[in-house]
């Protein structure tokens, strides 16, 4: 299986030994302790589950900077996004060798992580703004990865972290969510050792199946994973245990046994774009994938991105050698009419745009919420059903 980035085994920051837990439960008690951002607890339980490794917890102000600027740690680490734990009120802190993080997410605040404390630093608002521009390639408030990490506070509290637990995420989502030891595990149970990754915070549509469909077979897999993010997003997005229904329904009926696993990761939607790509790769890498898709408009929203930049990061920015995963890099997939089959876009130069069956969002949304079906050459008619639901429900 393939080998996890920056080590030569996985190191989870989830503390499984259950004493030790105990132990540091009794201890977060007598610490300072500060209620952290959704994104720094998203963080640690992307720490916490393996699948930010190399990574020993959140990132000091230099780290964070040579991230943003140059995509790898002072150390010289490559990595793509600064890993932060980010706070507007640091007073409570001052002195602190150690203190308890708590999670916003979850009723009463439970400690999800204790961190050491190496140094409590302030980000002036230039530097922000580079970390900022330099990611997002916007500074535009009206981004929601721009304006969720401005909202963040500018002390950066830096230092290693011991997990305690999987915040919402094991509890929510059970028998979806998988940290990236048990997602190699299970691989291995398998006998998968070639396996290709499909990210997506939507539900799938023909286009998206055939499209893992079409990576599986062009690069030989044994397997296929599709990875859901199962955290915070955007106002208008599907809910997670909507989209989780949907892709099972559709995994079961139409792929055949042991070729695909349907898991989920606990992390808050950056739609950073090109940047969050290439995060994506790292911690697929991480749980054991060898190959991974990257469509069009991979983690954009908007008009902020080319369809294919987040392609094109990895050619052009990412050092030859930084990452053993491979990208498989997709076009935009459609019914074609001419073809009567799913195709990529590149692969049929004598179509026109009035050959494929392409429906919008907003229309998609529209048809299910009135109650129409849906094309059958855009959606399976499960999927589609479980969807229509959703928007019903919704009135």
């Amino acid at each position: 299986m393939i080998q996890p980035h920056g080590s030569d085994t996985l190191n989870p920051l989830y503390v499984q030994d259950a004493a030790r837990r105990d132990a540091l439960k009794q201890e977060a008690e007598g610490l300072p302790s500060v209620v952290v951002s959704s994104a720094a607890a998203a963080n640690a339980v992307m720490l916490g589950s393996g699948y930010f490794n190399p990574l020993t917890g959140y990132m000091n102000k230099a780290d964070a900077l040579s991230v943003a600027e140059k995509m790898e740690t002072a150390g010289g680490l490559f990595w793509p996004v600064p890993i932060l734990n980010l706070l507007d009120d640091v007073s409570a802190l001052q002195g602190a060798k150690r203190i308890a993080l708590r999670d916003p997410n979850v009723d009463g605040n439970p400690v999800i992580a204790v961190q050491t404390v190496d140094a409590i630093e302030e980000l002036s608002e230039s530097e922000k703004n580079t970390i900022i521009e330099k990611v997002f390639r916007t500074a535009d408030p009206e981004h929601p990865g721009v304006a969720a990490l401005q909202a963040q506070g500018n002390h950066v509290v830096s230092g290693p972290i011991e997990v305690l637990n999987f915040s919402y995420f094991e509890t929510d989502f059970p028998g979806t969510f998988r940290t990236a030891w048990q997602i190699r595990d299970e691989m291995a149970e398998r006998g998968w050792s070639k396996v290709v990754a499909f990210q997506t915070r939507n539900p799938m549509h023909r286009a998206h199946e055939e499209l893992c469909r079409m990576a599986y077979e062009a690069v030989g897999a044994d397997g296929i994973l599709i990875h859901m993010l199962l955290g915070k997003l955007k106002a208008g997005d599907i809910p997670a245990d909507v989209r989780d229904a949907s892709i099972r329904k559709m995994v079961e009926i139409y792929f055949p046994p042991n070729t695909v696993m349907v898991t989920g990761y606990g992390f808050d939607m950056l739609y950073a774009g090109p940047r969050e790509a290439v995060l994506h790769a790292v911690f697929r890498q991480n749980a054991g994938c060898t190959h991974f898709i990257v469509g069009r408009d991979h983690a954009g929203v908007g008009k902020y991105y080319g369809p294919f930049d987040a392609q094109a990061i990895f050619r052009d920015e990412v050092p030859a050698g930084a990452l053993k995963i491979e990208i498989f890099e997709a076009d935009h997939t459609a019914w074609s009419k001419k073809l009567n089959k799913v195709v990529m876009m590149r692969d049929c130069p004598d179509h026109t745009m009035d050959d494929y069956v392409i429906l919008s969002g907003t229309k998609v949304r529209e048809m299910l919420s009135k109650g129409e079906a849906l094309p059958e050459e855009f959606s399976r008619p499960e999927v589609a059903k479980i969807l229509m639901g959703f928007y019903q429900a919704q009135g």
